[in-house]
């Protein structure tokens, strides 16, 4: 997972780890999963939802990670999306 500061938002990223450096293809949808981007730090998924509560934005991808965060009610199932059987879902809170 990684953390970022971006113009006042504080964005997640987060992705299963054996997600990394895949390319993931279907249709017109391509998502890159690199470390660059979703970091190399593995945490705990204790660790993991507390961020979820701090961040205005997140990007992510995995079951793991993104079943975690439907399980602490931070994602709805139904705003999941699938590249290349892979679950994918992106958060925004409006405060």
């Amino acid at each position: 997972m990684k953390i970022l500061n971006i113009n006042g938002e504080v964005m997640l990223a987060a992705a299963d780890s054996e997600l990394m450096n895949r390319d993931l293809r279907e249709g017109k949808l391509h998502l890159n999963v690199k470390p660059e981007f979703y970091g190399e730090m593995k945490v705990s998924e204790q660790t993991f939802i507390s961020s979820l509560g701090i961040c205005t934005i997140a990007n992510l991808v995995g079951e793991h990670v993104v079943n975690a965060a439907i399980d602490a009610n931070y994602i709805d199932k139904e705003n999941i999306i699938k590249i290349d059987g892979v679950p994918h879902a992106q958060l925004a809170k409006i405060v």
